[in-house]
């Protein structure tokens, strides 16, 4: 099976078990945008409960804010976005499709990349114990070729970007004889930029309404409070605070499911820090956020630091963590140190000063800020492809199984009565009443004890508990742990203690610390 079919199992599984949901589909949906589940929903809290707790509890200096999604014109001015917030858009004359210039030349790159993979792959195979890869990468004909092809296109397009040199992007695509998708033709036109922000009146009537912006980052409303906060809180440098909310730009380029959406959100926090300090807190935070991303288990080789060949023109220094999604190793994290940039053009636009008197240093300056920003929903599609699993059991049975790190899993417990009589079901209930209060239990009666295991495995839930004949006996019940499938009696008095130290997030939190 490729990669291709099994995204598309992954996108049919999470609409037929309630995860994600087209919007509006009895309207024919909504090209990029999406709506979230009853499963859904608890795995989008569970991640966002996951990095809310890690940044605000486990760091004494980082606090919280909400702040409003509609922010005076004036901000985004300042921030730059009115007049840079662009991407380099292409199209094919004859699809009509229109593409990012800059990720149709990264998926060539990309595919050079596998090519040079294939190689290396055959030659292990072919000499066994004694290949020496390294040798091989420097001295393989085919390789160098291939290498050097992707290393000049690569530098062409970092150059063209800083640049902004759209000619040049569109010359990098016909050199690469990059194709469209759909029509198969190289009949593009001219590259040009577009603004990715969306407008709205704010106004009690049309001729006296205001032109504002849907925000198209979070990060803005914690820069304009960066001296409430800092103020009413006490805060002593260095200090961050983080945000969770919703963000909007107008993708022209929507794709891969919820990795690209025109309506999103965004966990990010914002590290206030002294003027030539940001590096050495920009390797820290590198190193902090990956260890959040790793601790929930999928495989260290499934994370890589990307640095980024354009700069904003607000940092010094930036790099994204990519995870192996299905189609590829692509951004779920962006770490940058963005300077003074933000709190300077506030302070000039807004005439305040947005400075902050060190009392070690007796000096007063605008902090310079290390930025993480990580998309809530790139994690849920995250969660769901290093879960996704298809099995082949032993007995010949198949199974899908979501292997969702218990902790933040949407369901934490089913209780299962083996038949729906016998005060078999009376139990079970009894048992959701001393959990329920704890984690989202789920209780299921219908059909046989092994279909009803096969849908809890098929949304994750890491336990079932099941209530027959011998708890009448004994006040014992059945617990089955989803990834292993093994199954052992315990004491319902125990199943509270048990089921907190399999789910929750303390066993994700001893990892960070």
């Amino acid at each position: 099976m490729t990669q291709e079919e099994l995204f598309k199992k992954l996108i049919a599984h999470s609409k037929e078990y309630g995860f994600i949901f087209p919007s509006s589909e009895i309207y024919d949906g909504l090209s990029a945008v999406y709506d979230y589940g009853q499963m859904g929903v608890e795995l989008k809290n569970n991640i966002k409960k996951y990095w809310w707790d890690a940044m605000t509890k486990l760091h004494e200096n980082i606090v919280g804010i909400d702040a409003a999604i509609f922010m005076h014109p004036k901000t985004w001015e300042a921030s730059g976005h009115v007049s840079a917030f662009n991407d380099p858009l292409i199209d094919n004359r004859d699809s009509k499709k229109r593409y990012r210039a800059d990720v149709l030349i990264e998926d060539w790159l990309a595919k050079q990349d596998e090519k040079i993979e294939k190689e290396v792959e055959k030659a292990r195979k072919r000499f066994g114990e004694s290949f020496d890869e390294k040798m091989f990468r420097e001295t393989n004909p085919r390789v160098k070729e291939h290498q050097a092809k992707r290393d000049l296109m690569h530098d062409r397009m970092a150059k063209a970007l800083n640049d902004n040199d759209l000619n040049e992007l569109r010359q990098i695509i016909l050199d690469c004889e990059i194709a469209c998708p759909i029509s198969g033709t190289r009949n593009w036109t001219e590259v040009r930029q577009f603004n990715l922000m969306f407008e709205t009146k704010i106004g009690s009537v049309a001729e006296g309404a205001n032109t504002i912006y849907l925000r198209p980052e979070t990060a803005q409303g914690i820069f304009v409070n960066f001296l409430n906060v800092q103020k009413t809180g006490r805060m002593k440098i260095p200090f961050g605070i983080a945000q969770i909310g919703k963000a909007f730009r107008n993708e022209i380029v929507a794709r891969q499911f919820i990795f690209r959406m025109r309506e999103f959100e965004q966990m990010e926090m914002q590290f206030f820090v002294r003027p030539g300090e940001e590096l050495n807190w920009f390797k820290q935070w590198k190193a902090t956020r990956m260890s959040w991303h790793r601790a929930l288990g999928f495989g260290d080789d499934k994370y890589r630091f990307h640095d980024h060949d354009k700069l904003a023109h607000y940092a010094n220094a930036a790099t994204d963590i990519e995870f192996e999604f299905p189609f590829g190793f692509k951004e779920v994290e962006g770490i940058h140190s963005r300077t003074d940039f933000d709190l300077s053009q506030h302070q000039k636009y807004s005439g305040r000063k947005m400075q902050y008197f060190d009392p070690e240093t007796g000096e007063s300056y605008v902090p310079y800020v290390i930025e993480t920003s990580i998309g809530v929903d790139r994690m849920v599609l995250q969660v769901l492809s290093a879960a996704f699993t298809e099995e082949k059991l032993e007995n010949g049975e198949e199974r899908v199984v979501l292997r969702i790190p218990a902790p933040i899993a949407p369901v934490k417990v089913a209780v299962l009565p083996l038949v729906k009589k016998d005060g078999l079901p009376e139990i079970a209930r009894e048992i959701i009443n001393s959990l329920k209060f704890d984690h989202n239990v789920q209780y299921d009666e219908k059909d046989s004890i092994g279909k009803r295991y096969r849908r809890q495995d098929a949304i994750g839930t890491p336990l079932c508990v099941t209530v027959d004949h011998q708890t009448l006996e004994d006040k014992t019940v059945t617990i089955r742990h989803r990834d292993t499938m093994e199954q052992h009696r315990v004491a319902i008095a125990e199943l509270p203690a048990i089921v907190e130290s399999e789910v929750s997030l303390r066993k994700l939190f001893a990892k960070l610390v």
